[in-house]
C-alpha cells in the first residue's frame, strides 16, 4: 500500500498545495527525504511564482499530477549538507530552479545541458528518482542534489533575485545560443511580462539595441522610461508594425497565449532570428514563406543547464540586474493566481515564504 505525502519520507514538511484543476491551493503537510550524502538542505525564504506554475495547477498542459506543490524560483539558506558536499556548506545563500535531477551520463548532461537530458527531472510535479513526488518550492523546506543547487551572489537581494531561476535563465539562454550578445544589434522583445522585462534588462547589459512589442500600449514609459528599452510598438498597430519591417536583427516571443507569428517574421531582416519562449496551450500557425523568402528561423528555447544558469546570476549580479517583483505572503497566493491569469503583475510576484508560511 502507498505510503500518504505526510509519511512517505522522514522529515516532515509543510506549504501549499493544488488537490485538483481548480487551481486552487491550500495548506498541505507532506515530507521531504533525509539529507543524503549529494545532498543539500535548504530553509526556503522566496519563491517567484512563475506563469508556468498557473498552467500547471490548472492542468492546461495536460499532465498535472495532484496534490500538487508548485514553485521553481526557489531561493533560501542551507541548512544541512552531506558529506559528499563540497559546493555548500550550512550559512550559504543559495536557489534552486526548474529541475532537480538527470541522468548525469548522457551527451546532454555531458556538455553541461541537464535541462534537455531525457531523463531531467522538474522540480515539481515529477517523480524523483526513488519514485516518489516532488514537490516544489511553495514550502518551508527542499532537499536537493547539490548538482541542481546554485550560489546566490551575495549582493543579489533574495526577493528580486529568485526569478530569475526560471525567468532569467530562460531569456539568457537563448541570447547566449543563438548569438543575441553582439552590441549594436537589434532585439525586439515581445511581452512586457515576467520574462520580457528581464529580457529588457540583460539585452541592454550586452549592449543590444532593444525595442519592445506589445499589445499594451501603456507599457510604454515603463519600457523606455523605466527599464531602458530603446522603442516601443504597440502589435496592434499596423501602420507602427509595417514600418519597422526588416528592421531587426533577432526577436525573443515570451508570450504564452495564442498569436500570430507572421507580423513578428516580418519585422526580421533576411537572415534573421525568431525564438519562442512562452507555451501557449494549442499550436501556433507557422507561416513558411517568410522563413524561405528571408532565410529566417523560428527557434526555442528552454531554461539552460546548472553551469549556464550560475554563469547568468554571475552576469546579473555584475550588471545589478534583478526582477521587478511585488512580494506578497503565502496567504495571498490564490489572489496572485487570479491576477497573473489576468497579467495584472508588475512582474513577478515572489512569496515571502519564511515570514508568512504558518500551518
Amino acid at each position: 500500500m502507498a505510503k500518504s505525502p505526510e509519511t512517505e519520507h522522514p522529515q516532515k514538511a509543510f506549504g501549499w498545495a493544488a488537490r485538483d484543476s481548480s487551481g486552487v491551493l491550500s495548506p498541505f503537510n507532506f515530507s521531504r527525504r533525509e539529507n543524503g550524502d549529494e545532498d543539500v538542505t535548504i530553509k526556503i525564504h522566496f519563491c517567484g511564482i512563475c506563469h508556468s506554475d498557473l498552467h500547471a495547477i490548472k492542468n492546461e498542459w495536460g499532465f498535472a499530477h495532484y496534490p500538487m506543490v508548485p514553485g521553481h524560483e526557489i531561493v533560501g539558506i542551507v541548512m544541512k549538507s552531506g558529506k559528499n558536499v563540497e559546493k555548500f556548506r550550512e550559512g550559504d545563500r543559495v536557489g534552486v530552479g526548474v529541475m532537480v535531477g538527470s541522468c548525469m551520463s548522457c551527451d546532454y548532461c555531458n556538455q553541461d545541458l541537464e535541462n534537455y537530458c531525457p531523463k531531467m527531472i522538474f522540480t515539481y510535479n515529477s517523480v524523483y528518482h526513488d519514485g516518489t513526488a516532488n514537490y516544489g518550492g511553495y514550502s518551508d523546506m527542499i532537499v536537493v542534489d547539490q548538482h541542481f543547487v546554485v550560489r546566490i551572489p551575495d549582493a543579489m537581494p533574495f526577493d528580486a533575485g529568485a526569478p530569475l531561476l526560471c525567468a532569467g535563465v530562460t531569456v539568457y539562454s537563448p541570447m547566449k545560443y543563438y548569438g543575441m550578445t553582439e552590441p549594436g544589434k537589434h532585439l525586439g522583445i515581445v511581452g512586457l511580462g515576467g520574462l520580457g522585462h528581464v529580457a529588457v534588462k540583460i539585452a541592454k547589459a550586452f549592449g543590444l539595441k532593444v525595442t519592445v512589442i506589445s499589445h499594451s500600449p501603456g507599457k510604454e514609459t515603463e519600457a523606455v522610461d523605466r527599464l531602458g528599452a530603446d522603442g516601443f510598438l504597440v502589435s496592434s498597430d499596423p501602420l507602427k508594425i509595417k514600418a519597422a519591417f526588416g528592421s531587426m536583427d533577432y526577436i525573443i516571443d515570451t508570450v504564452s497565449s495564442v498569436h500570430a507569428l507572421t507580423p513578428l517574421l516580418a519585422l526580421l531582416k533576411p537572415n534573421g532570428k525568431l525564438i519562442t519562449l512562452g507555451l501557449p496551450d494549442k499550436p501556433l500557425e507557422l507561416p513558411i514563406f517568410p522563413l524561405v523568402l528571408g532565410r529566417k528561423l523560428v527557434g526555442g528555447s528552454d531554461i539552460g543547464g546548472m553551469k549556464e544558469t550560475q554563469e547568468m546570476l554571475d552576469f546579473c549580479a555584475k550588471h545589478n540586474i534583478t526582477a521587478d517583483v511585488e512580494v506578497i505572503p503565502m496567504d495571498q497566493v490564490n489572489v496572485a493566481m487570479a491576477r497573473l491569469a489576468k497579467s495584472d503583475v508588475r512582474y513577478r510576484f515572489v512569496i515571502d515564504v519564511a515570514n508568512s508560511l504558518s500551518k
